[in-house]
């Protein structure tokens, strides 16, 4: 293919809004991937003649998929030309999708959508890449509103997914989704300026690095653990809400219930905003406000077994503390290397994707012995135990306590 975009770019330059518009576009088109298949788990089994629990282990498969790419191929960002890198793995997502849309079986309806999880991680490239062209001022606010569009997609993925499949059959999304990967790689091997690869080492030993990276670097540890707090509250609401509002008091059908997760596009707002206040300097005071917000939460939440008011509030203010939190743990991140930005992405995304798995899966044994209840107060525990990391661990590395205080991200 003749380079039509030779122009290199320089890192920490700056990066124009339309182009921060189609990153952000382009995150949430493909991490929408991980979740088309979600809301038809019933209709999969039934054309592909298994059990429910079967089709259910496609949820699985694509988190182990997700995995994968996060701690193989997220390096690579540092390692190779991220054009093409990106333009190529949204080549391959585009031939997973397709798979899908044909797959003759389940056994490969399921391969298919392990490669759909191993290239999602395209998004977290593109999270690196916006960081690293962005000027330090802007960084925050580019993170923020990119990660905007990851969150947007995860969001309505699922609701245009059900659409689209009760309007023309499930496998369409599949094939309309690869048409879009094709058509976002090219414009993206267009749009986008070339950006030097910031690493010549060996592939093994690159990798090897991360590992370096987690040790050298305390606060890179301590974002990951409260990363991993994070989305472990975002998995546990969103693992335990369908068994709440399908059951007593409240006996909704899954239309209903996927509308709940509209309310979670409050943590839109709260990304931006975030990131700006990272920009200004005032990243701890972001990080302290947005872990009281997470764990208010739950006293929210709790009251939502029989209140939908109380829920909703509750499920808006959890999305906001937990994107806040996401967003702020990135820009402090992203300042430690700017040479290392995809090997710092894979580090704490695989945290914070593990602590996620981890209270899902928790919160599915919990909800069958204990109820709403239980849950909340796991969710509340969670959010504890982020706020004393937080605290303990900002007094070791600066001598003081976060709250109220601020110098920087």
């Amino acid at each position: 293919m003749r380079d039509q975009n030779p122009q290199q770019a320089e890192l920490g330059a700056g990066i124009s809004r339309p182009l921060v518009f189609l990153l952000a576009f382009t995150c949430g088109a493909a991490v929408a991937n991980l979740y088309y298949a979600q809301p038809l788990l019933h209709t999969i089994a039934h054309a592909f003649s298994v059990s429910n629990s079967a089709a259910g282990l496609l949820v699985t498969v694509t988190q182990a998929g997700y995995v994968i790419g996060l701690a193989l191929l997220v390096p690579l960002g540092d390692l190779l030309e991220r054009r093409q890198l990106i333009a190529a793995m949204l080549l391959v997502a585009a031939a997973g999708l397709g798979v899908a849309a044909a797959a003759p079986s389940f056994a490969v309806f399921a391969l298919a959508v392990a490669i759909l999880g191993v290239t999602a991680v395209v998004a977290q490239i593109i999270v690196a890449m916006s960081s690293s062209l962005a000027a330090e001022h802007e960084r925050g606010r580019v993170v923020g509103t990119v990660m905007s569009g990851l969150l947007i997609g995860i969001l309505v993925a699922r609701t245009i997914s059900g659409v689209v499949a009760q309007l023309l059959g499930w496998r369409v999304i599949f094939a309309l989704a690869a048409g879009a990967m094709v058509l976002l790689a090219g414009v993206l091997r267009w749009a986008l300026p070339r950006v030097p690869t910031t690493e010549r080492l060996p592939y093994p030993a690159l990798l090897r690095t991360v590992l370096d990276l987690v040790r050298a670097e305390p606060l890179l540890r301590q974002r990951m653990i409260l990363g991993a707090t994070a989305f472990g509250c975002f998995s546990v609401l969103w693992t335990s809400v369908a068994f709440l509002l399908s059951g007593a008091p409240y006996h909704y059908g899954n239309a209903v219930i996927g509308l709940f997760g509209l309310a979670g596009l409050a943590g839109v707002l709260a990304a931006p905003a975030a990131g700006r206040l990272s920009d200004r300097g005032r990243g701890r005071a972001a990080m302290s406000g947005s872990i009281i917000v997470l764990l208010l939460s739950w006293g929210l939440l709790a009251f939502g077994k029989s209140s939908v008011v109380a829920l909703i509030a509750g499920i808006v203010v959890l999305d906001l503390g937990a994107q806040a939190m996401h967003i702020s743990n990135q820009s402090a991140v992203y300042s430690l290397h700017g040479q290392a930005r995809s090997r710092l992405t894979t580090a704490y995304m695989v945290a914070y994707f593990s602590g996620g798995v981890a209270l899902s899966a928790a919160t599915s044994a919990l909800y069958s012995s204990g109820g709403w209840d239980a849950v909340c107060a796991l969710g509340a525990g969670t959010a504890t135990v982020g706020l004393i990391t937080w605290l303990v661990t900002e007094r070791v590395m600066t001598g003081r306590l976060p709250i109220g205080a601020d110098s920087s991200a």
